[in-house]
Protein backbone atom coordinates (compact mmCIF):
# COMPACT_ATOMS: atom_id res chain seq x y z
CA UNK A 1 0.00 0.00 0.00
CA UNK A 2 1.45 3.36 -0.95
CA UNK A 3 2.01 5.93 1.74
CA UNK A 4 -0.21 9.02 1.76
CA UNK A 5 1.35 12.26 0.64
CA UNK A 6 2.98 14.16 3.48
CA UNK A 7 0.96 17.25 2.61
CA UNK A 8 -2.34 15.51 3.21
CA UNK A 9 -3.99 16.02 6.55
CA UNK A 10 -5.59 13.31 8.60
CA UNK A 11 -8.95 14.84 7.89
CA UNK A 12 -8.35 14.49 4.15
CA UNK A 13 -7.32 10.82 4.50
CA UNK A 14 -10.46 9.88 6.46
CA UNK A 15 -14.01 10.79 5.47
CA UNK A 16 -15.38 13.58 7.61
CA UNK A 17 -18.30 12.69 9.87
CA UNK A 18 -20.12 15.43 11.76
CA UNK A 19 -21.70 12.71 13.89
CA UNK A 20 -18.23 11.53 14.94
CA UNK A 21 -17.01 15.01 15.91
CA UNK A 22 -20.15 16.15 17.79
CA UNK A 23 -19.53 14.26 21.09
CA UNK A 24 -15.96 15.61 21.62
CA UNK A 25 -17.07 19.04 20.40
CA UNK A 26 -19.94 19.01 22.90
CA UNK A 27 -17.54 18.09 25.73
CA UNK A 28 -15.32 21.07 24.86
CA UNK A 29 -18.27 23.48 24.43
CA UNK A 30 -19.79 22.53 27.80
CA UNK A 31 -16.44 23.02 29.53
CA UNK A 32 -15.78 26.35 27.84
CA UNK A 33 -19.25 27.83 28.36
CA UNK A 34 -18.99 27.08 32.10
CA UNK A 35 -15.64 28.87 32.43
CA UNK A 36 -16.51 31.87 30.22
CA UNK A 37 -19.89 32.30 31.91
CA UNK A 38 -18.20 32.56 35.30
CA UNK A 39 -16.11 35.47 34.10
CA UNK A 40 -19.20 37.72 34.04
CA UNK A 41 -21.67 36.34 36.59
CA UNK A 42 -19.77 37.66 39.63
CA UNK A 43 -19.79 41.27 38.38
CA UNK A 44 -23.54 41.59 38.90
CA UNK A 45 -23.38 40.03 42.39
CA UNK A 46 -20.65 42.33 43.77
CA UNK A 47 -23.00 44.75 45.65
CA UNK A 48 -24.81 41.78 47.22
CA UNK A 49 -21.51 40.15 48.27
CA UNK A 50 -20.37 43.40 49.93
CA UNK A 51 -23.49 43.33 52.14
CA UNK A 52 -23.38 39.58 52.86
CA UNK A 53 -19.75 39.48 53.97
CA UNK A 54 -19.86 42.90 55.65
CA UNK A 55 -16.84 43.89 53.59
CA UNK A 56 -15.92 46.85 51.40
CA UNK A 57 -16.10 47.12 47.61
CA UNK A 58 -12.33 47.10 47.10
CA UNK A 59 -11.96 43.80 48.99
CA UNK A 60 -14.80 42.09 47.14
CA UNK A 61 -13.41 43.34 43.80
CA UNK A 62 -10.44 41.06 44.51
CA UNK A 63 -12.78 38.11 43.92
CA UNK A 64 -12.84 39.30 40.30
CA UNK A 65 -9.22 40.48 40.15
CA UNK A 66 -7.86 37.28 41.72
CA UNK A 67 -9.77 35.17 39.20
CA UNK A 68 -8.44 37.29 36.31
CA UNK A 69 -4.84 37.13 37.54
CA UNK A 70 -5.00 33.36 37.98
CA UNK A 71 -6.37 32.99 34.44
CA UNK A 72 -3.60 35.19 33.02
CA UNK A 73 -0.92 33.31 34.97
CA UNK A 74 -1.78 29.77 33.79
CA UNK A 75 -2.85 30.40 30.17
CA UNK A 76 0.77 30.39 28.88
CA UNK A 77 1.38 27.00 30.51
CA UNK A 78 -1.39 25.28 28.51
CA UNK A 79 0.81 24.31 25.53
CA UNK A 80 3.59 22.81 27.63
CA UNK A 81 1.09 20.93 29.84
CA UNK A 82 -0.61 19.55 26.72
CA UNK A 83 2.70 18.32 25.27
CA UNK A 84 3.75 16.83 28.58
CA UNK A 85 0.54 15.13 29.73
CA UNK A 86 -1.80 15.10 26.70
CA UNK A 87 -4.65 17.46 25.76
CA UNK A 88 -7.45 15.18 27.00
CA UNK A 89 -5.89 14.61 30.42
CA UNK A 90 -5.13 18.29 31.00
CA UNK A 91 -8.56 19.44 29.75
CA UNK A 92 -10.44 17.04 32.04
CA UNK A 93 -8.16 17.80 35.03
CA UNK A 94 -8.55 21.57 34.68
CA UNK A 95 -12.35 21.28 34.39
CA UNK A 96 -12.36 19.18 37.60
CA UNK A 97 -10.25 21.84 39.33
CA UNK A 98 -12.62 24.57 38.15
CA UNK A 99 -15.61 22.61 39.48
CA UNK A 100 -13.83 22.13 42.82
CA UNK A 101 -13.13 25.88 43.00
CA UNK A 102 -16.80 26.61 42.17
CA UNK A 103 -18.04 24.27 44.92
CA UNK A 104 -15.70 25.91 47.43
CA UNK A 105 -16.86 29.41 46.38
CA UNK A 106 -20.47 28.40 47.01
CA UNK A 107 -19.71 27.57 50.66
CA UNK A 108 -17.37 30.53 51.35
CA UNK A 109 -17.95 32.05 54.80
CA UNK A 110 -15.81 35.17 54.40
CA UNK A 111 -14.52 37.50 51.69
CA UNK A 112 -10.99 36.08 52.19
CA UNK A 113 -12.21 32.54 51.57
CA UNK A 114 -14.12 33.65 48.48
CA UNK A 115 -11.01 35.33 47.01
CA UNK A 116 -8.85 32.22 47.64
CA UNK A 117 -11.46 29.90 46.11
CA UNK A 118 -11.83 32.19 43.10
CA UNK A 119 -8.09 31.90 42.50
CA UNK A 120 -8.47 28.11 42.49
CA UNK A 121 -11.27 28.55 39.93
CA UNK A 122 -9.04 30.74 37.77
CA UNK A 123 -6.12 28.30 37.88
CA UNK A 124 -8.47 25.56 36.66
CA UNK A 125 -10.31 27.67 34.12
CA UNK A 126 -7.35 29.39 32.45
CA UNK A 127 -6.30 26.42 30.32
CA UNK A 128 -9.78 25.22 29.29
CA UNK A 129 -10.34 27.62 26.36
CA UNK A 130 -6.87 27.47 24.69
CA UNK A 131 -6.68 23.66 24.99
CA UNK A 132 -10.28 23.29 23.79
CA UNK A 133 -9.68 25.51 20.74
CA UNK A 134 -6.48 23.64 19.84
CA UNK A 135 -8.24 20.26 20.08
CA UNK A 136 -11.16 21.35 17.88
CA UNK A 137 -8.80 22.92 15.34
CA UNK A 138 -6.89 19.63 15.04
CA UNK A 139 -10.09 17.56 14.87
CA UNK A 140 -11.67 19.62 12.08
CA UNK A 141 -10.69 19.02 8.43
CA UNK A 142 -9.39 22.18 6.68
CA UNK A 143 -12.38 22.45 4.33
CA UNK A 144 -14.84 22.40 7.28
CA UNK A 145 -12.69 24.19 9.83
CA UNK A 146 -14.57 27.49 9.73
CA UNK A 147 -17.96 25.87 10.32
CA UNK A 148 -16.67 23.67 13.17
CA UNK A 149 -14.78 26.52 14.84
CA UNK A 150 -17.93 28.62 14.37
CA UNK A 151 -19.86 26.10 16.46
CA UNK A 152 -17.17 26.37 19.14
CA UNK A 153 -17.41 30.16 19.02
CA UNK A 154 -21.09 30.24 20.02
CA UNK A 155 -20.38 29.78 23.76
CA UNK A 156 -17.51 32.29 23.54
CA UNK A 157 -19.99 35.03 22.60
CA UNK A 158 -23.18 33.75 24.22
CA UNK A 159 -21.70 33.14 27.68
CA UNK A 160 -20.55 36.74 28.43
CA UNK A 161 -23.94 38.11 27.34
CA UNK A 162 -26.03 35.49 29.18
CA UNK A 163 -23.92 35.74 32.35
CA UNK A 164 -25.55 38.94 33.67
CA UNK A 165 -29.06 37.59 32.95
CA UNK A 166 -28.42 34.35 34.81
CA UNK A 167 -26.57 36.08 37.65
CA UNK A 168 -29.23 38.79 38.02
CA UNK A 169 -32.00 36.20 38.26
CA UNK A 170 -30.12 33.98 40.74
CA UNK A 171 -29.11 36.88 42.99
CA UNK A 172 -32.62 38.39 42.91
CA UNK A 173 -34.76 35.25 43.25
CA UNK A 174 -32.52 32.46 44.60
CA UNK A 175 -29.17 32.82 46.41
CA UNK A 176 -25.78 34.27 45.48
CA UNK A 177 -24.29 30.82 46.18
CA UNK A 178 -26.04 29.44 43.11
CA UNK A 179 -23.92 31.57 40.74
CA UNK A 180 -21.08 29.20 41.71
CA UNK A 181 -23.03 26.06 42.60
CA UNK A 182 -24.61 25.90 39.14
CA UNK A 183 -21.14 25.12 37.71
CA UNK A 184 -21.00 21.79 39.57
CA UNK A 185 -23.58 19.81 37.52
CA UNK A 186 -22.42 21.48 34.28
CA UNK A 187 -18.81 20.60 35.11
CA UNK A 188 -19.70 17.01 35.95
CA UNK A 189 -21.36 16.68 32.51
CA UNK A 190 -18.24 18.17 30.85
CA UNK A 191 -15.96 15.73 32.70
CA UNK A 192 -18.12 12.69 31.80
CA UNK A 193 -18.29 13.75 28.13
CA UNK A 194 -14.56 14.51 28.10
CA UNK A 195 -13.54 11.15 29.54
CA UNK A 196 -15.92 9.28 27.22
CA UNK A 197 -15.42 11.10 23.92
CA UNK A 198 -12.29 13.27 23.77
CA UNK A 199 -9.60 11.59 21.65
CA UNK A 200 -6.52 10.47 23.53
CA UNK A 201 -3.68 12.28 21.80
CA UNK A 202 -0.06 11.23 22.00
CA UNK A 203 1.99 13.25 24.46
CA UNK A 204 5.67 13.61 24.99
CA UNK A 205 8.06 15.25 27.39
CA UNK A 206 9.72 18.29 25.79
CA UNK A 207 13.37 17.70 24.96
CA UNK A 208 14.43 20.61 27.10
CA UNK A 209 12.22 22.21 29.73
CA UNK A 210 11.76 25.97 29.27
CA UNK A 211 12.12 26.63 33.00
CA UNK A 212 12.74 30.37 32.63
CA UNK A 213 9.68 30.66 30.38
CA UNK A 214 7.52 28.80 32.91
CA UNK A 215 8.67 31.26 35.62
CA UNK A 216 8.53 34.46 33.57
CA UNK A 217 5.24 33.95 31.68
CA UNK A 218 2.91 33.85 34.71
CA UNK A 219 4.75 36.82 36.27
CA UNK A 220 4.57 38.85 33.04
CA UNK A 221 0.91 38.27 32.15
CA UNK A 222 -0.53 38.28 35.69
CA UNK A 223 1.38 41.42 36.74
CA UNK A 224 0.43 43.26 33.54
CA UNK A 225 -3.21 42.33 34.13
CA UNK A 226 -2.92 43.52 37.74
CA UNK A 227 -1.24 46.80 36.77
CA UNK A 228 -3.87 47.56 34.14
CA UNK A 229 -6.68 46.68 36.57
CA UNK A 230 -5.25 49.01 39.22
CA UNK A 231 -4.63 51.76 36.67
CA UNK A 232 -8.20 51.60 35.37
CA UNK A 233 -9.93 51.33 38.75
CA UNK A 234 -7.64 53.43 41.00
CA UNK A 235 -5.05 55.56 39.19
CA UNK A 236 -2.30 55.01 36.64
CA UNK A 237 0.12 56.65 39.10
CA UNK A 238 -0.94 54.44 42.04
CA UNK A 239 1.64 52.14 43.59
CA UNK A 240 -0.24 49.01 42.42
CA UNK A 241 -0.47 50.19 38.81
CA UNK A 242 3.17 51.24 38.61
CA UNK A 243 4.42 48.05 40.31
CA UNK A 244 2.29 45.79 38.10
CA UNK A 245 3.22 47.51 34.84
CA UNK A 246 6.94 47.79 35.62
CA UNK A 247 7.36 44.23 36.92
CA UNK A 248 5.08 42.82 34.21
CA UNK A 249 6.79 44.83 31.48
CA UNK A 250 10.31 43.80 32.50
CA UNK A 251 9.22 40.16 32.86
CA UNK A 252 7.57 40.29 29.42
CA UNK A 253 10.72 41.67 27.75
CA UNK A 254 12.84 38.96 29.41
CA UNK A 255 10.25 36.34 28.48
CA UNK A 256 10.28 37.36 24.79
CA UNK A 257 14.10 37.20 24.74
CA UNK A 258 14.13 33.75 26.40
CA UNK A 259 11.46 32.37 24.07
CA UNK A 260 13.25 33.51 20.92
CA UNK A 261 16.51 31.76 21.83
CA UNK A 262 15.07 28.62 23.46
CA UNK A 263 14.94 25.45 21.33
CA UNK A 264 11.65 24.34 22.84
CA UNK A 265 9.89 27.56 23.95
CA UNK A 266 6.82 27.71 26.16
CA UNK A 267 5.03 29.94 23.63
CA UNK A 268 5.93 29.91 19.92
CA UNK A 269 6.79 33.56 19.27
CA UNK A 270 8.50 32.49 16.03
CA UNK A 271 5.00 32.30 14.55
CA UNK A 272 5.16 36.10 14.22
CA UNK A 273 7.58 35.53 11.33
CA UNK A 274 4.46 34.71 9.33
CA UNK A 275 3.14 38.01 7.97
CA UNK A 276 -0.29 36.40 7.59
CA UNK A 277 -0.36 35.49 11.29
CA UNK A 278 0.87 38.95 12.32
CA UNK A 279 -1.72 40.77 10.17
CA UNK A 280 -4.49 38.55 11.47
CA UNK A 281 -3.55 38.87 15.15
CA UNK A 282 -3.19 42.68 14.98
CA UNK A 283 -6.60 42.92 13.31
CA UNK A 284 -8.06 40.62 16.00
CA UNK A 285 -6.58 42.78 18.78
CA UNK A 286 -8.09 45.97 17.34
CA UNK A 287 -11.50 44.29 16.95
CA UNK A 288 -11.36 42.93 20.51
CA UNK A 289 -10.34 46.33 21.88
CA UNK A 290 -13.31 47.96 20.14
CA UNK A 291 -15.82 45.27 21.09
CA UNK A 292 -14.88 44.15 24.58
CA UNK A 293 -13.82 47.60 25.70
CA UNK A 294 -17.17 48.94 24.56
CA UNK A 295 -19.33 46.01 25.76
CA UNK A 296 -18.57 47.01 29.36
CA UNK A 297 -20.17 50.43 28.86
CA UNK A 298 -23.54 49.40 27.45
CA UNK A 299 -24.54 47.71 30.76
CA UNK A 300 -23.11 50.71 32.67
CA UNK A 301 -25.24 53.10 30.59
CA UNK A 302 -28.35 50.97 31.11
CA UNK A 303 -27.85 50.69 34.89
CA UNK A 304 -26.29 54.05 35.79
CA UNK A 305 -28.09 56.35 33.35
CA UNK A 306 -31.37 54.50 32.69
CA UNK A 307 -31.53 52.86 36.18
CA UNK A 308 -32.46 49.38 34.93
CA UNK A 309 -31.91 46.46 37.32
CA UNK A 310 -29.16 43.90 36.56
CA UNK A 311 -31.81 41.40 35.42
CA UNK A 312 -33.52 43.96 33.16
CA UNK A 313 -30.12 44.94 31.76
CA UNK A 314 -29.34 41.31 30.98
CA UNK A 315 -32.65 40.91 29.15
CA UNK A 316 -32.05 44.09 27.12
CA UNK A 317 -28.67 42.66 26.08
CA UNK A 318 -30.25 39.35 25.06
CA UNK A 319 -30.68 40.28 21.34
CA UNK A 320 -26.93 40.84 21.14
CA UNK A 321 -26.27 37.36 22.54
CA UNK A 322 -28.87 35.65 20.34
CA UNK A 323 -27.74 37.41 17.16
CA UNK A 324 -24.09 36.59 17.85
CA UNK A 325 -25.16 32.93 18.20
CA UNK A 326 -26.91 33.18 14.81
CA UNK A 327 -24.01 34.96 13.12
CA UNK A 328 -21.29 32.61 14.37
CA UNK A 329 -22.18 29.47 12.35
CA UNK A 330 -23.02 31.63 9.31
CA UNK A 331 -19.59 33.27 9.54
CA UNK A 332 -17.96 29.84 9.85
CA UNK A 333 -19.68 28.47 6.74
CA UNK A 334 -18.87 31.56 4.68
CA UNK A 335 -15.26 31.39 5.89
CA UNK A 336 -14.95 27.85 4.51
CA UNK A 337 -16.30 29.05 1.17
CA UNK A 338 -14.83 32.53 0.74
CA UNK A 339 -12.02 32.91 3.31
CA UNK A 340 -11.63 35.40 6.17
CA UNK A 341 -11.43 38.71 4.29
CA UNK A 342 -14.96 39.17 2.86
CA UNK A 343 -16.75 37.67 5.89
CA UNK A 344 -14.76 39.71 8.42
CA UNK A 345 -15.13 42.85 6.31
CA UNK A 346 -18.93 42.60 6.32
CA UNK A 347 -19.03 41.76 10.04
CA UNK A 348 -16.77 44.65 11.01
CA UNK A 349 -18.70 47.13 8.83
CA UNK A 350 -21.88 46.11 10.69
CA UNK A 351 -20.07 46.56 14.03
CA UNK A 352 -18.73 50.00 13.06
CA UNK A 353 -22.16 51.25 11.92
CA UNK A 354 -23.80 49.90 15.10
CA UNK A 355 -21.22 51.65 17.30
CA UNK A 356 -21.68 54.97 15.47
CA UNK A 357 -25.45 54.66 16.05
CA UNK A 358 -24.86 53.90 19.74
CA UNK A 359 -22.90 57.14 19.88
CA UNK A 360 -26.20 59.03 19.40
CA UNK A 361 -28.09 57.73 22.45
CA UNK A 362 -29.26 59.91 25.35
CA UNK A 363 -31.22 59.55 28.62
CA UNK A 364 -34.54 58.95 26.86
CA UNK A 365 -33.53 56.87 23.84
CA UNK A 366 -36.12 54.17 23.18
CA UNK A 367 -35.21 50.53 23.76
CA UNK A 368 -36.74 49.91 20.30
CA UNK A 369 -33.73 51.89 18.98
CA UNK A 370 -31.08 50.40 21.31
CA UNK A 371 -31.97 46.70 21.16
CA UNK A 372 -31.89 46.31 17.34
CA UNK A 373 -28.50 48.07 17.31
CA UNK A 374 -27.21 45.65 19.94
CA UNK A 375 -28.61 42.79 17.87
CA UNK A 376 -26.79 44.07 14.76
CA UNK A 377 -23.55 44.42 16.72
CA UNK A 378 -23.93 40.85 18.00
CA UNK A 379 -24.51 39.56 14.47
CA UNK A 380 -21.41 41.42 13.26
CA UNK A 381 -19.40 39.89 16.11
CA UNK A 382 -20.64 36.45 15.16
CA UNK A 383 -19.73 36.93 11.49
CA UNK A 384 -16.22 38.25 12.09
CA UNK A 385 -14.80 36.81 15.31
CA UNK A 386 -14.36 33.11 14.61
CA UNK A 387 -13.30 33.55 10.95
CA UNK A 388 -10.51 35.83 12.19
CA UNK A 389 -9.51 33.41 14.97
CA UNK A 390 -9.50 30.50 12.52
CA UNK A 391 -7.50 32.56 10.00
CA UNK A 392 -4.87 33.24 12.70
CA UNK A 393 -4.58 29.53 13.57
CA UNK A 394 -4.46 28.56 9.88
CA UNK A 395 -1.45 30.88 9.49
CA UNK A 396 0.49 28.88 12.11
CA UNK A 397 2.14 25.50 11.45
CA UNK A 398 -0.20 22.73 12.56
CA UNK A 399 2.21 21.25 15.11
CA UNK A 400 2.47 24.65 16.83
CA UNK A 401 -1.28 25.04 17.37
CA UNK A 402 -1.16 23.82 20.99
CA UNK A 403 1.46 26.54 21.67
CA UNK A 404 -0.25 29.26 19.58
CA UNK A 405 -3.71 29.09 21.21
CA UNK A 406 -2.27 29.87 24.69
CA UNK A 407 -0.23 32.68 23.08
CA UNK A 408 -3.29 34.28 21.47
CA UNK A 409 -5.41 33.75 24.62
CA UNK A 410 -2.77 35.29 26.90
CA UNK A 411 -2.28 38.28 24.60
CA UNK A 412 -6.06 38.74 24.32
CA UNK A 413 -6.29 38.89 28.12
CA UNK A 414 -3.76 41.74 28.16
CA UNK A 415 -5.25 43.58 25.14
CA UNK A 416 -8.81 43.46 26.52
CA UNK A 417 -7.58 44.57 29.96
CA UNK A 418 -5.80 47.56 28.40
CA UNK A 419 -8.87 48.36 26.26
CA UNK A 420 -11.26 48.30 29.23
CA UNK A 421 -8.88 50.32 31.43
CA UNK A 422 -8.12 52.77 28.62
CA UNK A 423 -11.77 53.36 27.76
CA UNK A 424 -12.66 53.70 31.45
CA UNK A 425 -10.01 56.41 31.77
CA UNK A 426 -11.27 58.03 28.56
CA UNK A 427 -14.86 58.04 29.92
CA UNK A 428 -13.71 59.72 33.15
CA UNK A 429 -11.68 62.36 31.29
CA UNK A 430 -14.61 63.15 28.95
CA UNK A 431 -16.96 63.62 31.93
CA UNK A 432 -14.50 66.18 33.34
CA UNK A 433 -14.19 67.84 29.92
CA UNK A 434 -17.96 68.17 29.39
CA UNK A 435 -18.50 69.44 32.94
CA UNK A 436 -15.79 72.06 32.48
CA UNK A 437 -17.09 73.03 29.06
CA UNK A 438 -20.63 73.57 30.39
CA UNK A 439 -19.34 75.77 33.23
CA UNK A 440 -21.92 77.04 35.74
CA UNK A 441 -24.83 75.30 33.98
CA UNK A 442 -23.10 71.90 34.03
CA UNK A 443 -25.42 68.90 34.51
CA UNK A 444 -23.63 65.70 35.68
CA UNK A 445 -26.21 63.49 33.97
CA UNK A 446 -25.82 65.27 30.63
CA UNK A 447 -22.02 65.15 30.92
CA UNK A 448 -22.15 61.41 31.63
CA UNK A 449 -24.39 60.72 28.63
CA UNK A 450 -22.14 62.75 26.32
CA UNK A 451 -19.13 60.85 27.66
CA UNK A 452 -20.74 57.46 26.99
CA UNK A 453 -21.42 58.65 23.45
CA UNK A 454 -17.76 59.65 23.10
CA UNK A 455 -16.65 56.17 24.19
CA UNK A 456 -18.96 54.50 21.62
CA UNK A 457 -17.65 56.81 18.87
CA UNK A 458 -14.04 55.97 19.85
CA UNK A 459 -14.86 52.26 19.64
CA UNK A 460 -16.53 52.87 16.26
CA UNK A 461 -13.37 54.45 14.86
CA UNK A 462 -11.34 51.48 16.11
CA UNK A 463 -13.77 49.27 14.19
CA UNK A 464 -13.21 51.43 11.09
CA UNK A 465 -9.45 50.83 11.42
CA UNK A 466 -10.20 47.11 11.63
CA UNK A 467 -12.36 47.33 8.47
CA UNK A 468 -9.43 48.94 6.62
CA UNK A 469 -7.00 46.27 7.87
CA UNK A 470 -9.37 43.57 6.58
CA UNK A 471 -8.43 44.59 3.06
CA UNK A 472 -4.83 43.35 3.49
CA UNK A 473 -5.82 39.88 4.72
CA UNK A 474 -5.01 37.00 2.36
CA UNK A 475 -5.19 33.23 2.44
CA UNK A 476 -2.34 32.12 4.76
CA UNK A 477 0.73 30.62 3.15
CA UNK A 478 2.11 27.45 4.74
CA UNK A 479 4.91 28.38 7.12
CA UNK A 480 8.04 26.26 6.76
CA UNK A 481 9.42 24.99 10.09
CA UNK A 482 11.72 22.19 9.05
CA UNK A 483 11.66 18.88 7.28
CA UNK A 484 10.68 15.46 8.52
CA UNK A 485 7.72 14.18 10.42
CA UNK A 486 7.41 17.39 12.43
CA UNK A 487 4.92 18.95 10.07
CA UNK A 488 2.54 16.03 9.87
CA UNK A 489 -0.73 16.05 11.76
CA UNK A 490 -1.18 13.99 14.91
CA UNK A 491 -2.73 10.70 13.68
CA UNK A 492 -4.43 10.16 17.03
CA UNK A 493 -6.57 13.24 16.37
CA UNK A 494 -7.97 11.93 13.08
CA UNK A 495 -11.64 12.36 12.37
CA UNK A 496 -13.41 9.15 13.27
CA UNK A 497 -10.79 8.30 15.91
Amino acid sequence: MSKPLAGHTAAEEAPFSLKAILPPLLAIIVGMIMVILDGTVVNVAVPKLVDIFGSDLKTIQWAITGYTLALAAVIPLAGWMTDRFGAKQVFVTTVIMFVLGSALCSIAQSSTQLIIYRVIQGIGGGMVAPIGMAMVFKLAPPERRGAIMGMLGVPMLLAPALGPVLSGWLVEYASWRWIFLINVPIGVVAVILGIAYLPKADHHAPKQLDLLGIILAPIAFSMLAYGVNEGGSVSWTSRGAELGLIVGGVALILFVFVELIHKNPLLELRVFRSSDFTRGIILTWIMQAALFGCMLFVPLYLQNIRLFTPLETGLILLPQALCSGIGMPIGGKFFDKYGARPVSFIGLVIIAVALFLLGRIDATTSLYYIMPILGAMGFGMGLSMMPLNTHVLNAAPRQWVSRVTPLTAALQQVVVSFAVAGMTGFLTSRVTHHMTEAGQSANPLTASIQSFDDVFILAAWLAVVAVALCLILRKPKEMEVGAGEEGRPDPSLMIGH
